[in-house]
């Protein structure tokens, strides 16, 4: 869980050479819908600009950066853990097994795999986590972006399903509006039963 290095900021990015892969994810504090994450291997010829920390994007631009990060990177894949999932093993471990997953569904091995934030999944491949890695390492934006554009699709999808909820408004968020919605409709399969504020709602 803990990668063989973590570079924390302020520190200088020095990567192994070799092909690298950016990992981040996306999901991981809201009460409802899967955790996603995404894995980047871009093509060293083809810079893609604008990349950055998803959060610090807006809808349009991150719809514009995904169509360009799937035509131009090397290899990128995206993959989630369910929501039953998350309960049974924590928001941590499902986070890294949604990592690991989107590792191995590239299609190519990288030799170097970059990890936004202080743990990785267990790999045989050299891990590395990166501090602010969204807004310091392209291929992890770039994975950033990805995660978060698939899980809003997830949740978008899930909102025609149930309504009541407007998960399209807040994507699973604990806003006032999904606490609102919450209270009143009572948990749905696709909410988090691990999570404070799904578990008060069921046990009241």
């Amino acid at each position: 869980m803990r990668p063989e290095r973590v570079i924390r900021v302020g520190q200088p990015l020095d990567f192994p050479a070799g092909l690298l892969c950016g990992v981040d994810e996306a999901g991981r504090g809201p009460i409802a819908g899967p955790v996603s994450a995404a894995a980047v291997m871009l093509h060293p010829d083809r810079p893609i600009p604008g990349l950055a920390d998803s959060k610090k994007l807006s809808a349009g631009q991150r719809a514009l950066l995904e169509q360009r990060i799937k035509a131009e990177a090397l290899a990128w894949s995206t993959a989630f853990a369910s929501v039953a999932e998350i309960d049974q093993l924590n928001i941590l471990q499902a986070t890294l097994l949604a990592m690991r997953r989107a590792i191995e569904g590239l299609g190519v091995v990288p030799e170097v795999v970059v990890v936004d934030g202080l743990y990785g999944p267990v790999l045989p491949i050299r891990t590395i986590a990166v501090v602010r890695g969204d807004a310091r390492v392209a291929a992890i934006s770039a994975a950033s972006i990805l995660a978060k554009t698939g899980r809003d699709r997830v949740m978008e999808a899930l909102a025609c399903d149930y309504p009541q909820y407007q998960f399209e408004r807040h994507k699973g968020y604990p806003t006032a509006l999904h606490l609102a919605r919450l209270r009143e409709h009572g948990v749905s399969p696709h909410h988090r039963l691990s999570f404070a504020p799904v578990s008060a709602c069921r046990c009241g």
